[in-house]
């Protein structure tokens, strides 16, 4: 595990003997606590602040922008809340390429044969940043199969059609052939990108791999530099420390939602995505989300994710094909068979903040928050198995966003290394 020390003089090193007059911090938001990526921007900040101008953009893809309070919470009393800028999914990027349609219909495997626009903020382009520095976690993902490195750019600071249509790839390609695997089909779009159309611009990613100790951060490996080479490695050590492979399927699961990242199911539903390949078929997932009070990060898709629901595969699939809105909104199509277990196992939710109608009217069940608190005591439960008073076992996890939960028969074999 590294010290604060050792991270403040790797990040030293890192910019050292650069003549930096202008830096561009890319770091991810609230949802990324456990990161140690807000500690590292407070680090970078005070490194630079004496001797250049530091800007710092959280990479955060279609997530509401952070508040005073969450930058605080993140990154510390050090940063101040005016070298914060808010990126803009639908109206800061600029189109710098295209990943061809054959090239998508050959990762694939010939689901989809659409090409992919590559949109980033436009403060990537501006040629007064000296170096932009993305920082952030490799962690298991529903969607790349690994989060960070190129992921970062290209969809935290990325734009629509991009964030659409690899979230539609990686959903109709299927979850469980990715999570927790790098080669994704995803990742070969991101890596395209990567080598046709981001080499010009100064980047450094800085990635973490951590594990959770109760409260306590521990940063397991920081990888710096440019080369791909970099996130394979953490990648590997990621693979160590994150995935938590189970004997057998689990029969029943609670997962509790920090109301600190978690405030709708675009987000909480990390509790299905990060377990599904751990509940047996007829099994029952319970969330508890105090903080939970929409569906979606926007207006726009609050109102789809309301409309349609969570449904599965083959009827979004179907609904997708017949409604304009959908098409016009992969992104939110990919997240409804995300946060479906396909009628495998049942699904509850305790949220906090949203109504019992609310909640059965996008196909979940419903749980009183304060029962929920009542019935299984998250704040009596340790990670792992338990053995509620009643007699009941039950497994639980305190923060999804940490790892990857599996049976080894439903992980072993699946998908690309």
């Amino acid at each position: 595990m590294y010290a604060d020390a050792e991270i403040y003089a790797a990040l030293k090193e890192s910019v050292k003997g650069q003549k930096l007059r202008k830096v561009l911090l890319l770091p991810p938001d609230l949802t990324r606590l456990h990161s140690y990526a807000g500690r590292i921007t407070g680090m970078y900040y005070n490194l630079l602040k004496g001797t250049c101008q530091v800007d710092i953009m959280p990479a955060l893809g279609t997530h509401d922008p952070m508040s005073r309070e969450e930058c605080l919470e993140m990154f510390g009393p050090e940063v101040p809340y005016e070298a914060i800028v808010a990126h803009n999914w639908r109206t800061d990027v600029i189109r710098v390429g295209e990943v061809p349609e054959d090239f998508v219909r050959e990762v694939s495997d010939g689901v989809l044969d659409y090409s992919i626009d590559v949109l980033i903020n436009k403060r990537l382009l501006d040629p007064s940043y000296d170096l932009i520095i993305s920082i952030g976690q490799v962690v298991p993902h529903e969607v790349a199969g690994m989060a960070n490195y190129t992921k970062n750019i290209l969809i935290g600071c990325g734009g629509k059609d991009m964030i659409d249509k690899s979230h539609f790839l990686g959903a109709v390609y299927g979850m469980e052939r990715i999570m927790g695997r790098d080669h994704s089909p995803v990742r070969k779009v991101f890596d395209y990108a990567e080598e046709h159309f981001l080499k010009s611009i100064p980047l450094t990613y800085v990635m973490t791999v951590t594990t959770l100790s109760g409260d306590t951060v521990n940063v397991e490996g920081l990888f710096i530099g440019r080369d791909r080479r970099l996130f394979e490695e953490a990648v590997a050590l990621c693979r160590k420390k994150s995935l938590n492979l189970l004997d057998e399927p689990l029969k029943k699961v609670i997962v509790y939602l920090d109301e600190r990242e978690f405030r709708s199911t675009w987000l909480g539903n990390k509790a299905i995505y990060r377990t599904r390949m751990a509940i047996a078929d007829g099994g029952e997932l319970v969330i508890i989300g105090p903080g939970i009070r929409k569906f979606g990060e926007d207006e726009g898709i609050d109102s789809l994710v309301r409309r349609y629901g969570y449904k599965g595969r083959a009827e979004i699939l179907s609904l997708y094909r017949s409604n304009a809105d959908l098409q016009a909104n992969l992104s939110v199509a990919a997240h409804l068979i995300h946060g479906s277990s396909d009628g495998r196992f049942s699904i509850t939710y305790a949220a906090g903040q949203l109504s019992k109608n609310e909640v059965e009217g996008v196909g979940y069940k419903y749980m009183e928050f304060y029962d929920a608190l009542a019935l299984y005591r998250p704040d009596r439960l340790k990670a792992g198995f338990n053995t509620l008073p009643n007699g009941e076992e039950v497994y639980y996890i305190s923060n999804p966003a940490v790892g990857l939960w599996a049976a080894k028969s439903s992980f072993q074999g699946r998908g690309h290394e």
